[in-house]
């Protein structure tokens, strides 16, 4: 998690958290994304988000052009997920349109919709319902339709005002060229009218008229905002996929917009390793992908593949857009393919080199081929609840299901014969069952805990080679033992940090298994090692005995009447004596 935040951009986008399933509990919008995100790692919060920060265990996101943008993704999204810990925009609420309402004689008004009518003539959706409504006001004053509702029998005040067209005066009113200006306006073309506005503001500040001014300020922020170019949905409600992808010499990421009834509603996000050409991997991706899901009514692409060689995969339902809308959304499915095979080579592939590093390091010192580790460590406080602990690396990484713990039964405080023991158990069941074998096995400690699992090892005819973890006085890894040489490894050292990580694992768990097996026998009584006597005759024999000296005294009657046989009777005696 930590490597990944480290990578985060700070574009403006949207953020989804993720619990140990991979549900999406949260999802979220940013400014600057690399901020937004740190921020729930560090610091303090409140109740509400230290549970939400306990459950993520991953998390994806998606870079937008803009920080409008990043609203609308968010509100679609959350529509989708329904994430647990998101309350706004989870309910019946949804951002608001301005409408040109389809009717004989139409109105300019503000309408919020959970399913859109295709016949509906709607702009938006905008996150400021606020500033939305301020553009309305405006917009009623320059290009006015109709305001009375219902329509009056004679000319009401708006009429008077200017502010509506008047078909209650008007047998037959024009409504068209107002509304192909607002139909511009509403699509970006706010060029004249800021200018206007911001003259009028400044004349009315020169005349110290700043109230005035303050409004036409308002209102030059509300148009801009409310205008402001966003491509996160199309008011065409067609279902499109955005496709694009980015690659370098070993990797291929894969981004999918998904839109849905004209909204971009999800993405699929993938990288994956190709052999030979990138492209013909891309394509042969996409066309399996769709053989599992339903087309949508458009595949968008962008140039990098050939509309000749589109053509033989997918017929005519692609389009490569070269302007407009579309095309600014094919180049944000590349600009996230982008993001995500550079996250990805950052995060996995240097990762993966290293240990790839690490690996060779570990074979050329046994001279044998490594994929499976086992490794041992032993636990024990003045000999009590001596157990040990396995822990499992095999293919590059913390195989968890194969981890074992182990309850010594032979030895106490001697290191050297838990080694024995533990290791014997393990390796002569394993023969035993005909399981397979780990390629190397790791032990915390020196010479003398390697030499006493060789000797084991030995002893079953097995040739599996033994490396020592060894620790310094302050229990904190300072080399490896193997063929009875120690050797001292530098912390700058590509395999230190593979065997430290190993000899943390293993005695993480190691002590956890301890700590639990000595508090059970913390609250363990003297009468629980006694044979014959279970839970039901101990709970009898405390009813009617507060002490273990009531019980020593108690004579062979008094223990016959409450149902205890003569042989229990004999074993608590000498169990207690």
């Amino acid at each position: 998690m930590k490597d990944k935040l480290a990578l985060l951009p700070t574009s403006p986008g949207c953020y989804l958290m993720l619990n140990e399933l991979g549900d999406v509990i949260y999802v979220g919008k940013a400014k600057n994304l690399k901020n937004r995100v740190k921020s729930y790692f560090s610091g303090a919060h409140n109740k509400k988000t230290e549970k939400l920060v306990s459950e993520i265990r991953d998390f994806n996101y998606v870079v937008t052009n803009s920080e409008q943008e990043s609203l609308i993704l968010e509100f679609n999204l959350i529509k989708k997920y329904a994430p647990i810990y998101n309350i706004r925009l989870i309910d019946d609420k949804s951002y608001p349109y301005i409408e040109i309402t389809n009717e004989k004689h139409p109105m300019l008004v503000v309408s919020r919709y959970q399913s859109v009518d295709k016949d509906k003539r709607l702009f938006g959706p905008y996150p400021n319902s606020t500033l939305a409504r301020q553009t309305l006001k405006l917009l009623q004053k320059l290009y006015p339709l109709r305001r009375c509702q219902p329509i009056g029998k004679k000319p009401c005040m708006y009429y008077h005002l200017g502010l509506c067209l008047g078909p209650c005066a008007h047998e037959n009113v024009d409504y068209e060229p107002n509304i192909k200006q607002i139909t511009a306006f509403l699509k970006g073309d706010t060029k004249d009218v800021l200018k206007t506005l911001e003259t009028k503001m400044v004349e009315l500040s020169n005349q110290l008229e700043f109230e005035k001014a303050l409004e036409y300020r308002d209102m030059i922020y509300a148009v801009k905002q409310t205008t402001e170019k966003q491509i996160m949905s199309l008011n065409d409600f067609k279902d499109r996929d955005f496709i694009s992808f980015a690659y370098n010499d070993d990797d291929i990421a894969i981004h999918i917009l998904m839109m849905r009834q004209g909204r971009i509603l999800d993405t699929h996000q993938t990288v994956i390793s190709y052999m030979d050409d990138p492209k013909e991997t891309f394509l042969n991706y996409i066309r399996s992908y769709y053989e599992k899901f339903l087309f949508p009514d458009e595949l968008i692409f962008d140039n990098q593949i050939d509309e000749s060689i589109l053509s033989l995969y997918f017929q005519n339902k692609f389009l490569i857009p070269k302007i407009g809308d579309k095309k600014k959304l094919i180049d944000l499915a590349h600009k996230n393919a982008l993001e995500d095979l550079n996250h990805y080579f950052k995060l996995y592939r240097v990762k993966e080199e290293k240990l790839n590093d690490q690996m060779e390091a570990i074979q050329t010192i046994v001279s044998n081929k490594v994929n499976y580790i086992e490794v041992f460590d032993n636990a024990h406080l003045f000999g009590t609840a001596p157990i040990s602990g396995m822990i499992v690396w095999k293919e590059n990484h913390f195989e968890r299901k194969m981890y074992r713990k182990f309850h010594l039964k032979t030895s106490t405080n001697d290191d050297y014969s838990s080694m024995k023991e533990v290791l014997y158990r393990r390796y002569q069941r394993l023969l035993v069952e005909k399981q397979l074998l780990p390629d190397l096995i790791c032990v915390d400690g020196g010479k003398g805990q390697v030499s006493a699992a060789k000797e084991v090892i030995d002893g079953l005819g097995l040739r599996i080679p033994i490396l020592g973890l060894k620790k310094d006085k302050y229990h904190q890894l300072e080399g490896y033992v193997f063929d009875e040489v120690t050797t001292i490894i530098d912390k700058k050292h590509v395999l230190y940090a593979f065997l430290g990580k190993l000899s943390e694992e293993v005695h993480r768990f190691t002590i956890s298994f301890h700590q639990n097996t000595k508090n059970r026998k913390d609250y363990q009584s003297i009468l629980d090692n006694i044979p014959g006597l279970g839970v039901s005759r101990k709970k009898k024999l405390l009813t009617n005995y507060k002490s273990l000296d009531e019980i020593k005294q108690a004579n062979v009657t008094d223990l016959r009447q409450i149902g205890l046989p003569d042989k229990v009777i004999k074993a608590i005696k000498e169990g207690i004596s």
